[in-house]
């Protein structure tokens, strides 16, 4: 039996998640949700906050993990990440991660991948 969509995004968010961890960061939360939008991982570098987007692609022939976040999904990932800070006390310094997981296991990482300008 093949594992749904959910069951492998949520292998991705792991691998991800993982990856990231073995690079220093510190996991904050995992699937954030509000009404607004979703964020994947919330981890910490040092004292800044990483709002990371994990991207599972199927076929690369449409682009990679990157290249599927719209404008559209920006504003919907920087308005989960405007609720979560609101239930901070402090102002850290924060960027918007990607992490792209592509049917092969290959995994890119992606710092600052993009601004709330973009």
């Amino acid at each position: 039996m093949t594992p749904s969509t959910a069951a492998r995004g949520e292998a991705a968010e792991t691998r991800a998640c993982a990856h990231l961890e073995a690079r220093g960061l510190r996991c904050l939360a995992r699937n954030f949700r509000t009404r607004r939008g979703e964020i994947d991982l919330v981890m910490a570098d040092g004292r800044m906050l990483v709002f990371v987007e994990v991207r599972r692609r199927r076929r690369s022939r449409f682009g990679d993990g990157i290249d599927s976040i719209s404008a559209a999904k920006r504003r919907r990932l920087a308005a989960a990440a405007a609720a979560y800070l609101q239930r901070r006390r402090d102002e850290p310094p924060c960027r918007f991660d990607v992490v792209a997981v592509d049917e092969h296991g290959g995994l890119e990482w992606l710092q600052n991948a993009f601004t709330l300008d973009d």
